[in-house]
């Protein structure tokens, strides 16, 4: 088998690890091949705990790092929304430094009209 990229079956490993804990306990076990012995199984099951140890230490580093971006987003666009009102209220609702941040000047709106009413035709012939 070579190195496998897809997650393991979690009921696959599951058995391995009981199956593991019963030759453990199978006295006089000696494989015809020096690589299926206990000391080299025992070698190999560490390393997956290992392995999983880091796994979850760095998914907890992942959550905590992802936390950390969403916090600076928000500060970041709190402190946005405060420098466009800084601007607002410095060079006023019209200026072209107003409209550098994307935003529109007051005069480029367009001013709210009522919809005319729609007459409803009765039914009554």
């Amino acid at each position: 088998m070579g190195t496998e990229t897809k997650a393991f079956p979690a009921a696959e490993l599951k058995k391995d690890e009981f199956a593991y804990n019963a030759l453990l306990a199978i006295g006089g076990y000696q494989p015809a091949q020096a690589q299926y012995s206990i000391d080299v199984i025992t070698s190999s099951y560490d390393a997956l705990k290992l392995a999983q140890r880091i796994e979850v230490q760095k998914q907890g580093e992942l959550k905590a790092a992802r936390d950390n971006a969403v916090a600076a987003a928000h500060a970041f666009h709190a402190a946005m929304l405060q420098a466009k009102t800084q601007v607002r209220a410095q060079f006023g609702e019209d200026s072209n430094e107003l409209q550098s941040l994307g935003l529109k000047k007051k005069s480029e709106r367009k001013t709210p009209s009522r919809k005319p009413a729609v007459k409803k035709l009765s039914n009554d012939h």
